[in-house]
């Protein structure tokens, strides 16, 4: 008996569920109908049916090692099957809410999820210094502000209201922030999910294909099955061609991107495409969302509403911006990409490494682990089957 390792529940995360989720854990009788019905459970992963188990007795560390709340992709199927109405398809996805903000180690995902209070909040506080950027006394001399006071009133000129050089550091300043934060939140949640596994090295590099394969096309999303679920997916990769299309013009080629006057870049090219792509998309989740269409849209938890709205913001005053400066409005063109950035920049800030864009990555990166684990399985199977045959030979 001393060497068992007791179990001892979370309390916290059982509160947590139940205060920031759609799905009503008590209802739940372990029939393990969900599991039977969702068409990417299977046997090594039988998902949500232990996953709800687990988030009934608060038991945090098994939740912390397993990947199975990323590999669901909330078809619904188990939600419209569930006897009781308890919702599994909602509680996964509150789960990946719960675990984003255990991996987070600032804690400022906790306070969001837990609280609109702090989202706004926080989007509010990171706006406000964009503006003071642009409005604070030219006499301060930093940066945009030195500058702003400068741009013509006759003709667009945008290199001198925002200096693209200096935009342009400053992209590449909070890229890299951004990036180091979601990275180290992601380390967090790779050992954790890895933590007493005994599997080769070897093993990791062979399946990092699928890592990449998993992270660009998120195709295991397309075998759910249901009509709901394909149209999903191919709207998800259309949604995220267009804010990465977005993201590296912005960063990458701001200089090329943020052209002074009237005239047109190739850069306008892919702007235009990734306007349409993020309008378009975000718009029909958002009519999804208002009207209830499928069942992963029956409940929405805030951060479900913030997401989409941010984008289609930042999408709709980005083109804005791009038909002033073309027919030369040059007060109303500053006065827009000054919203533009108040909107944009908060989004980047809060969504990367705190809110729905981290589930980019960490979606792929538990995919890769659960093949990892499956290859160590596949291959231990072999071995074994080949020592018991060298055994009976002999």
């Amino acid at each position: 008996m001393s060497g068992r390792k007791i179990l001892k529940p979370d309390l916290q995360l059982i509160k947590y569920l139940k205060e920031n989720g759609g799905g009503d854990l008590k209802k739940c009788y372990q029939c393990a109908t969900c599991t039977s019905v969702c068409q990417l459970s299977n046997e090594e992963y039988g998902f949500p049916r232990r996953q709800m188990l687990l988030a009934q007795w608060g038991l945090k560390e098994q939740l912390m090692k397993d990947p199975s709340p990323w590999l669901c992709f909330y078809c619904g199927d188990c939600s419209k099957r569930c006897p009781r109405k308890g919702n599994p398809g909602e509680t996964m996805m509150n789960l990946r809410r719960y675990l984003t903000s255990c991996y987070d180690w600032t804690g400022l995902s906790r306070l969001m999820y837990s609280s609109v209070f702090w989202e706004i909040g926080v989007l509010i506080a990171v706006a406000a210094v964009i503006i003071l950027l642009f409005t604070l006394p030219q006499n301060f001399g930093f940066g945009l502000l030195a500058q702003s006071g400068n741009a013509p009133l006759t003709t667009v000129m945008l290199d001198k209201f925002a200096p693209a050089d200096i935009v342009d550091l400053g992209d590449r300043i909070m890229a890299i922030v951004l990036a180091l934060l979601l990275l180290s939140n992601a380390s967090r949640m790779f050992f954790g999910l890895t933590r007493d596994e005994n599997i080769p090295f070897s093993f990791y590099i062979k399946k990092l294909p699928h890592f990449v394969i998993q992270g660009i096309t998120q195709k295991q999303w397309g075998k759910c099955g249901s009509s709901d679920s394909n149209t999903n997916w191919i709207r998800h990769l259309f949604l995220v061609s267009g804010y990465a299309i977005m993201f590296t013009l912005v960063v990458v080629f701001l200089p090329w991107f943020q052209v002074n006057g009237t005239s047109l870049h190739w850069t306008s090219l892919l702007g235009y495409y990734s306007t349409i792509v993020l309008l378009s998309s975000t718009a029909w989740i958002i009519i999804d969302r208002i009207k209830k269409r499928t069942e992963m849209h029956l409940f929405s938890h805030f951060s479900d509403w913030l997401f989409p709205i941010l984008l289609f913001l930042s999408a709709l005053s980005g083109i804005l911006l791009h038909i002033f400066r073309i027919i030369n409005l040059p007060l109303t063109t500053y006065y827009t990409y000054m919203i533009h950035l108040v909107i944009v920049v908060p989004m980047l800030v809060v969504e990367v490494p705190f809110g729905k864009w981290s589930h980019l990555l960490y979606r792929p990166l538990a995919l890769y682990v659960a093949a990892v684990r499956s290859s160590t399985k596949d291959y231990l199977i072999q071995e074994q089957s080949t020592v018991n045959n060298v055994a009976a030979s002999v």
